[in-house]
């Protein structure tokens, strides 16, 4: 029984569905994918807080909605990836190419109707959802809201080309295209900024712009190349499958309403950090900025979870999924504790550049530090094991889980922790950590026990 048990730690797949070249190729392209949307979110701040901390603040909480939003299309991207997948693993992919057409149609349709609801809520947000500010970070939330979010169907199409590439195990298109769109917005906000001089506006229209590029360029490749195993018909006729939407949101829904919960949940707590007072709001604003950088790894090989074990479980190889599960987390702890480290050597030189007040930076080096050393350890099995969940089909668990974390935890213990016992900013980072916790001590029991693999969707 010992010697069995050895085996199966030993497993190795004979004809493996990602060899190490493949995972390879998959991944790297990924973590610069993710490191290029970190590293312009730090540009974006930078550039920003020339302006004045009260700017900062106003795009950090425009953003925190526009990040609500694009977890939204990213989920249900995910969704359509997943079905493409598992259809590829099956070596359909005539139907993967069918998923990726309703995709990008349905993730259109939805992004035009959510733009115009954001547009008529424009008060709401500013007046009620952004609670106590001053006069002077309201306007530049409102200046920098009304150019971004005519870029929200243009982001959402971004995201659902890019997710059919991945599923196709092709990351290095969307790496590209997103080095494009990152070189047109610090390119836009370096000259409207520093050479003309304008505020808010001057970070905002880049934004949009190249969204755009990216949309165009991302979904000309899939039109274009019609010798790859995923790609769109050269037609803007749209024909409704209602049996295929059905597959993509049974995996987009859930996902994305525990990723809006969650953005939503931050937004609530958004609301809590401005009633300590504009440098807590920059604080947390450039801590969210640079603890991406922490977690950018993780980030990016959870996009490769769901590429690999979508492809495992359409192919019917629940061990070799498993075995990819395991090792893509050994490659995730990896590649965070290196960078995590890094980050917290070079963090005093990364403070200077943003030129914060002596409270703001001591603030952030707090919570960099705490966030650096929880996340070491806690988040991959919060958030990478429910990215296989998902990419075997199996969303209610996690989704329940989340929710239920995500509520109870991050926004119950921020208050408690953050206002009643004192803590402040710390004790709201201090919360989502304890939420990571949580997740991990129902997801890993759900793991072993081994029922997530029921839920392949074709």
């Amino acid at each position: 029984m010992i010697a069995g048990a050895a085996l199966r730690r030993r497993y190795r797949p004979e004809t493996p569905l990602f060899p190490n070249r493949a995972l390879v190729a998959l991944i790297l392209p990924l973590i610069v994918e993710q490191l290029l949307a970190v590293l312009v979110g730090l540009a974006d701040s930078i550039m920003v807080a020339s302006v004045g901390e009260a700017a900062v603040s106003g795009v950090s909480l425009v953003d925190s909605i526009m990040l609500l939003l694009i977890n939204v299309f990213a989920a249900l991207a995910t969704g359509g990836a997943v079905i493409a997948g598992q259809y590829m693993g099956q070596e359909k992919n005539d139907k993967g190419c069918e998923a990726s057409n309703q995709l990008v149609w349905f993730i259109l349709l939805s992004s035009l109707g959510i733009m115009g609801l954001l547009y008529a809520a424009r008060p709401f947000i500013l007046q009620v959802v952004f609670g106590r500010i001053t006069e002077e970070v309201r306007t530049y939330a409102d200046t920098y809201l009304l150019i971004t979010a005519a870029s929200i169907p243009f982001i959402a199409l971004y995201n659902a080309g890019a997710a059919v590439f991945r599923a196709m195990g092709n990351s290095k298109i969307s790496m590209i295209v997103s080095m494009i769109m990152n070189a047109v917005n610090v390119g836009g906000n370096a000259l409207l900024i520093f050479g003309l001089h304008w505020k808010v506006e001057g970070v905002a229209i880049p934004t949009l712009v190249s969204r755009i590029v990216a949309a165009v360029l991302i979904l000309l490749l899939l039109l274009l190349r019609q010798d790859l195993p995923l790609h769109l018909p050269r037609t803007l006729r749209y024909r409704f499958n209602g049996g295929m939407v059905k597959k993509i949101l049974y995996i987009g829904i859930p996902n994305g309403l525990e990723n809006s919960m969650f953005q939503l949940g931050k937004i609530i707590v958004l609301s809590l950090v401005s009633t300590f007072g504009t440098y807590a709001i920059t604080a947390n604003a450039v801590g969210n900025t640079l603890a991406a950088f922490q977690i950018l790894p993780a980030m990016a090989i959870n996009l490769a979870v769901t590429t690999v074990v979508s492809r495992c479980i359409g192919a019917g190889d629940f061990r070799q999924a498993q075995y990819y599960i395991k090792k893509l987390h050994l490659i995730l702890y990896v590649c965070s504790w290196l960078t995590i480290l890094v980050i917290q050597l070079a963090l005093p030189l990364i403070l200077r550049v943003y030129h914060l007040s002596d409270q703001t930076a001591d603030e952030v080096h707090k919570i960099l530090l705490f966030h650096g050393i929880c996340s070491a350890v806690a988040w991959a099995p919060a958030f990478t094991l429910p990215a296989a969940f998902r990419a075997a089909g199996d969303v209610k668990f996690p989704l329940v889980v989340s929710l239920f974390s995500m509520w109870m935890f991050r926004v119950v213990f921020s208050y408690i922790l953050g206002q009643y016992l004192g803590m402040g900013l710390l004790g709201v980072w201090a919360a989502m950590v304890l939420d990571w916790i949580v997740r991990a001590i129902f997801f890993l029991p759900h793991y072993f026990r081994g029922s997530w693999k029921k839920g392949a969707m074709v």
